[in-house]
């Protein structure tokens, strides 16, 4: 999924917090944001496997929640809201296709690692590949809450992302044609 489509997913799910103690809301959005993005920063080591926990990650989101729960501040919101969303993240990846550049082609079964049974999870498709007409469709409908629920400057960036999601939906596939060699 593309990584728009993962941020809104991570605001999705703290926006009926957001709404209901909107004096946190901005930290659970930074949070959120943040966690949305930060397993794709393995994509200059091993893509979906050096920053993704699909299964251990829930080991860190589920307690970091407790933690926030009882002890509610803008930074245990946050972390919690961080931990969420990349678990979320990188277990969301598994109903994709693979990492490579062209997973419309079905040229490999890894979707995601899990580092608790040391193998690659296979790819479900549900979502063909980052930037395919159904991924573009479920980050405006999970964008949607996010609109609703936060005010201030970030419905402007949430429309920023909506933006950029429908530009990279719209030209995804022609990007690895544009794509330097030593990239692939």
């Amino acid at each position: 999924m593309m990584a728009t489509t993962h941020v809104f997913a991570g605001l999705a799910v703290v926006a009926p917090i957001a709404y209901v103690v909107p004096e946190f809301a901005i930290a659970l959005a930074a949070g959120a944001i943040l966690g949305g993005l930060a397993p794709d920063l393995d994509l200059v080591f091993v893509h979906r496997r050096t920053f993704h926990f699909p299964v251990a990650g829930l080991g860190v989101a589920v307690p970091a929640v407790g933690v926030a729960v009882v002890a509610p501040s803008a930074l245990t919101l946050a972390v919690a809201a961080f931990a969420v969303a990349a678990w979320l993240h990188a277990a969301s990846d598994s109903i994709g296709g693979g990492p490579e550049l062209d997973p419309w082609n079905e040229r490999t079964e890894r979707a995601v690692y899990d580092h608790v049974r040391g193998r690659w999870l296979r790819p479900r498709r549900w979502i063909r590949y980052d930037g395919a007409p159904e991924d573009a469709a479920l980050g405006l409908a999970l964008a949607g809450p996010a609109l609703l629920a936060f005010d201030g400057p970030l419905p402007a960036v949430i429309v920023g992302g909506i933006g950029v999601s429908l530009l990279y939906a719209g030209c995804r596939r022609r990007l690895v044609a544009w794509t330097p060699d030593w990239l692939e």
